[in-house]
């Protein structure tokens, strides 16, 4: 196992002498701070031996939660004095809040103590705090929010989702990059397909940013296959779909919005009257197996690419099955060296397609 910063560290290990996967969790951010971190953490335990969870917080809050039992075996608390509210400003929780939660977690992975952070607090907060501390990997100028959505194949990966408004051709080819090699060590696909999300399929379309993007794309050795409108990404064979954080936070919150609106339309309908809640119960399984397969707590945990080293972001209104999710994530990017594939890749594809133009 590698992550940053680790070089002589002694690490916790388990029977077979592997070395134990460590994961800080902010255990004061989120709508629900302690009170789903706590069980998600203690539920997680149960189903993974090889991981060893910090809970970062307020140490008598987060006792609270775990019923007088004490820490149980690979579970570690780190107190901590402060904590970032949810609407709190990046610049004021950076300068600040030093002994935050969020800041200790981040502190953690700088440090080596920890091989990824995992927190549902302050958006904003933890993209400025996590870029200050552990900074960008080479060849990287700014990190992405990238996280997966369900769709007709299975999910598919979406990037950037609200760290950056704005973003230059360069960018969005940085952001296909760092997609690409995540979706091909979590999904195990060999060369994941990409595409520009645009207003339409023909190349005369689109902004001049998503042009040159798309030039930029063609002429990497990606598995590039064009332009892609929004309703593609439910509907196509993609795997990774690139776009700035404007649109792509505008789009993942309208995704949102439908999906509660048609829960809700259904519930409505199926209880206006005896005969359509006898219905509702006839197709109670079909509910369900739709409820399952759209349940956004089953994909939960954003990943922030482009750090020297591992942050996932989980929505802040998790619950403890939610932020399970996300601590999942967070152990698989550091499994499979997400920081280092992607830093060994950027480079490499940038070379790559700017030694095509010149040819």
């Amino acid at each position: 196992m590698t992550g940053s910063g680790r070089l002589g560290l002694v690490r916790d290990r388990d029977d077979h002498g592997q070395a134990r996967c460590v994961i800080a969790l902010d255990a004061m951010g989120g709508d629900h701070g302690p009170g789903a971190v706590v069980p998600a953490a203690l539920n997680y335990l149960k189903r993974h031996p090889q991981v060893v969870l910090i809970l970062v917080g307020d140490e008598a809050r987060i006792r609270s939660h775990l019923s007088g039992k004490g820490l149980p075996e690979r579970l570690q608390v780190r107190h901590t004095t402060q904590e970032v509210g949810m609407d709190e400003p990046p610049s004021k929780a950076l300068r600040n809040k030093k002994d935050s939660s969020m800041r200790v977690a981040i502190d953690l992975v700088k440090g080596g103590e920890a091989d990824a952070c995992v927190s549902a607090g302050n958006t904003g907060a933890l993209m400025a705090t996590a870029r200050f501390v552990l900074k960008t990997l080479p060849h990287i100028d700014r990190p992405a929010i990238c996280t997966a959505v369900p769709s007709l194949r299975g999910h598919t990966h979406v990037l950037d989702l609200g760290a950056n408004v704005d973003c230059t051709a360069e960018h969005l080819f940085q952001f296909a990059v760092m997609g690409s090699e995540l979706v091909a060590v979590v999904d195990g696909i060999e060369r994941p397909k990409v595409a520009l999300l645009n207003i339409g399929q023909e190349e005369i379309k689109g902004n001049e940013q998503v042009k040159q993007a798309h030039e930029l794309l063609s002429r990497s050795q990606l598995n590039y296959v064009g332009y892609v409108e929004g309703d593609g990404i439910y509907l196509e064979d993609i795997d990774v779909i690139v776009t700035d954080g404007f649109v792509g936070n505008v789009a993942l919150k309208s995704s949102e919005g439908v999906a509660k609106y048609i829960a809700r339309m259904l519930k409505a309908h199926f209880n206006r009257n005896w005969l359509t809640r006898l219905s509702g119960l006839v197709a109670l399984p079909v509910l369900k197996g739709f409820r399952r397969a759209t349940d956004p707590r089953r994909y939960n945990g954003a990943s922030l690419l482009g750090l020297r080293g591992i942050v996932v972001k989980s929505h802040g209104g998790a619950d403890a099955l939610a932020f399970e999710h996300a601590i999942a994530i967070a152990e698989q990017e550091v499994e499979a060296s997400i920081p280092q594939r992607i830093g060994d890749q950027v480079g490499r594809h940038l070379a790559q397609a700017h030694y095509r133009e010149s040819a």
